[in-house]
């Protein structure tokens, strides 16, 4: 990768390209440090005040520090992220929306559009959570302009702030996106968490009281480089499928008569299965915990399965096989693709065309869904295990500091976002060459 950046440096127009990129990260990451004014941040940040556990923590780790900082763009891209998720998830029920996402260009930006409204809708209604829960717990100056009725007049502020950043946010994704390298939001979060993750690791080196503890921070970083690349290595996995196309005359030329493939990756769901599992799961303890702390519900949720608890990993792990499956049966139709090598003369070699086809490619498709749900809920409970039981010195509010910085959906969403941007810097490189090539 690194050599793919330096090939794309000495040539001009993809040159300017990523040096407007890096010139949009800069302000991105210049809002996320910038305060809200009126907003008590505190000696712990937003989330002392918040108490939102491991889901927070991951959100905070996604926006670089933001949402922790109490900053403009403190809620990052995580609206859109719930947004785009949702219309995935509508275009496949709602027939409407299946159509508009087939009918080219035109339908897929009605589509980008319709996204936009709801991550402005869920930017709305997460701001308004976030300020409610912190005026509830003081961290809110709302005597500037008076008391009486003007006390919500600063909170009100606060929300509209927290929007437009949201909303500034995803312009500034955009934006990378129309340059053609690599998806803007996409890159937004990979410079959030690696942003994140680099000042935690900078504070507990340089916080490092002996040689003790600073071993144990390498030992750490040593176990995560293992699972890093055990990441790389699963993300690149995939079966392929041979396919033989059967010769054809058509006219005076012969057609056909070529071998190719069909690659199934091993892990084609990525990272949202373990989102969506985190987020259910720690979903009820984060809303009692802002609006109903004091609740039996909350104790026995907070007892046993809270973050940690034996069965916050059972839940989680079965959550994990259930979106797997579940998306996994959203972007992979066995009977479609089954019916397009019907119709190309395309048969898999010893299997035959039609229904036969459809039902192989079913249960190598769930083998394969399987094996991915299996690494992912192994990659998700395995790292706390580790540190638990290895027990480091660096004890335990700097573990979980690590552990959130360092925390293995972050991994999963850089090793993705840098490999994809790789594959499109070297696209671009090649068009470029080829572009020369017939001048």
């Amino acid at each position: 990768m690194f050599q793919t950046l330096i090939n794309g440096f000495k040539q001009k127009d993809i040159r300017k390209k990523l040096l407007i990129i890096l010139a949009i990260l800069l302000v991105y990451r210049i809002g996320c440090w910038i305060p809200i004014p009126g907003l008590n941040v505190g000696e712990g940040g937003i989330l002392s005040n918040l108490s939102g556990g491991d889901f927070l923590s991951l959100l905070s780790a996604v926006s670089g520090g933001a949402l922790a900082n109490g900053s403009l763009l403190a809620l990052g891209v995580v609206p859109y992220i719930s947004a785009s998720i949702i219309m995935q998830l509508l275009t496949v029920a709602i027939p409407p929306l299946e159509r508009l996402s087939r009918s080219g260009e035109e339908g897929r930006k009605k589509i980008a559009f319709y996204t936009r409204i709801a991550a402005l809708v869920f930017s709305l209604i997460q701001a308004i959570a976030i300020v409610v829960a912190l005026n509830s717990n003081g961290a809110i100056k709302t005597d500037i302009f008076g008391g009486g009725a003007a006390a919500w007049l600063m909170p009100a502020i606060i929300v509209l702030v927290l929007v437009a950043g949201g909303m500034f946010t995803l312009w500034l994704g955009e934006k990378i996106t129309d340059l053609g390298i690599g998806n803007g939001v996409s890159l937004l979060i990979f410079v959030g968490i690696v942003s994140s993750a680099g000042l935690t690791l900078l504070n507990l080196i340089t916080g490092a009281s002996d040689i003790t503890v600073l071993w144990d921070i390498i030992i750490f970083i040593a176990i995560m480089l293992v699972i890093f690349g055990a990441i790389v290595f699963v993300d690149l996995a995939e079966r392929k499928i041979p396919v033989q196309y059967a010769k054809q005359v058509k006219g005076r030329k012969m057609y056909g008569g070529q071998s190719t493939m069909i690659p199934i990756k091993v892990n084609s769901n990525g990272v949202l299965p373990i989102i969506f599992a985190t987020a259910l799961v720690t979903f009820p303890q984060l809303l009692f915990q802002m609006f109903w702390p004091d609740t039996a519900f909350y104790n026995w949720w907070a007892t046993y399965v809270g973050v940690g608890q034996p069965l916050y990993f059972i839940f989680n792990a079965i959550f994990i096989f259930f979106f797997s499956y579940f998306y996994s049966q959203i972007t992979f139709n066995p009977e479609e693709i089954s019916r397009n090598l019907q119709q190309s003369g395309g048969f898999i070699p010893g299997i035959r065309a039609g229904r036969p086809t459809m039902d192989y490619l079913k249960k190598i498709n769930n083998r394969i869904t399987f094996f991915g749900a299996s690494y992912l809920t192994i990659i998700f409970i395995i790292p706390t295990i580790i540190f638990s039981v290895l027990g480091l010195g660096i004890g335990a509010a700097d573990s979980n500091t690590m552990l959130s910085a360092f925390s293995v959906t972050g991994m999963l969403i850089v090793v993705s976002v840098a490999l994809e941007f790789d594959k499109q810097l070297d696209a671009q490189m090649l068009m470029k060459n080829y572009r020369g090539f017939l001048k």
